[in-house]
C-alpha cells in the first residue's frame, strides 16, 4: 500500500508540474487529444493546405503567398533563387535576411539583394543543406523588450528594424528608405548605379544624371556593396544629425 501511494504522489507531482501534457479533468475543453509533437506536425499540415486552398481561390496572390511560406521557413539559411531581368535568367545563392510583401532580400558575405517575387520562377534549398528551422529565426524578446511592447508597441516597433520585419511585411519601397544616401545598382530596362536621395511611392529617386527616377514596378533586382553601405550609412546618420543639432542650437540661440 505504501508503494502505491508513493507512485500516486509522483505521478500527481509530475501531473501537476506539467499540465500542458494533462488532457483531461483540470480542462474542461482541451486544446487536442493528440500529443503536442503530433499536434504541431498536424497543424503545420494545415496551414499549408490553408495556403494552397487560398491560392487556387485568390490566384493573382498566390505566387506571392507561396514564396513568403518559402522564405519565412529558410530565415537566414542558404537559398537558390532563380529570377528574369528581361531575357536574362539570373540565379543567386545567398542567405534569406528580410521577407517583404514583395520582395526578399538575400545576403551574402559582401553582397546584398533584393529581389522582387513578381520576377522569381523559382528557389529552393541548395543540394545537400537539410531542410530544418534555424535556432535564429525567432527574435529574442527579453522581460524589459516585452513590458515595451505591452505598453509602448508603435514606438517600440518602430524604432527596431528587426521587430518591424518580426511584425509587419514591408513593401520594396518602404525598406529602401532604410538604405537612403547609400549607392545600389538597380536592374530595370539597364542596370543603373547611383546613390538613393529619396523613396516615394512607386518610385525611387537616385543622384544618376541619365536616369534620375525610377518606377518600382520596373526593378527586377537590386544589387548592393554591404561593406561601402555601412560606411555611407554612418557618415549620412552623422551629417544628419549635425544639421539637426545646428537647427536646435539655432532655435535656442533665436529665442
Amino acid at each position: 500500500m505504501k508503494k502505491t501511494k508513493e507512485v500516486v504522489g509522483i505521478t500527481n507531482t509530475y501531473d501537476y508540474e506539467h499540465p500542458e501534457l494533462k488532457k483531461e479533468e483540470r480542462y474542461t475543453s482541451p486544446a487536442s487529444p493528440l500529443p503536442l509533437y503530433e499536434l504541431k506536425l498536424l497543424q503545420e499540415f494545415i496551414h499549408g493546405v490553408n495556403i494552397q486552398n487560398l491560392g487556387e481561390h485568390l490566384p493573382h496572390f498566390k505566387k506571392q503567398m507561396m514564396l513568403m511560406k518559402f522564405f519565412k521557413f529558410k530565415k537566414n539559411q542558404l537559398v537558390e533563387v532563380y529570377s528574369k531581368n528581361g531575357d536574362q535568367n539570373i540565379h543567386t545563392v545567398g542567405k534569406v535576411h528580410t521577407i517583404g510583401r514583395n520582395f526578399v532580400m538575400l545576403k551574402t558575405l559582401f553582397t546584398r539583394i533584393w529581389i522582387p517575387y513578381i520576377t522569381i520562377h523559382s528557389a529552393k534549398s541548395p543540394f545537400g543543406i537539410p531542410a530544418i528551422h534555424n535556432t535564429h529565426q525567432n527574435v529574442v524578446i527579453d522581460e524589459e523588450l516585452r513590458k515595451k511592447l505591452l505598453t509602448n508597441f508603435s514606438h517600440t516597433v518602430s524604432n527596431k528594424q528587426v521587430l518591424r520585419q518580426q511584425f509587419f511585411e514591408e513593401l520594396l519601397e518602404t525598406n529602401l528608405k532604410t538604405w537612403k544616401g547609400t549607392k545600389l545598382t538597380i536592374y530595370a530596362t539597364t542596370s543603373i548605379k547611383g546613390k538613393i536621395l529619396n523613396i516615394t511611392p512607386g518610385k525611387v529617386y537616385l543622384k544618376h544624371h541619365d536616369v534620375p527616377e525610377i518606377s518600382t514596378a520596373h526593378i527586377t533586382y537590386i544589387k548592393q556593396g554591404r561593406v561601402t553601405s555601412f560606411f555611407q550609412r554612418l557618415f549620412s546618420n552623422w551629417l544628419g544629425h549635425n544639421k539637426t543639432s545646428k537647427k536646435s542650437f539655432r532655435q535656442r540661440k533665436s529665442l
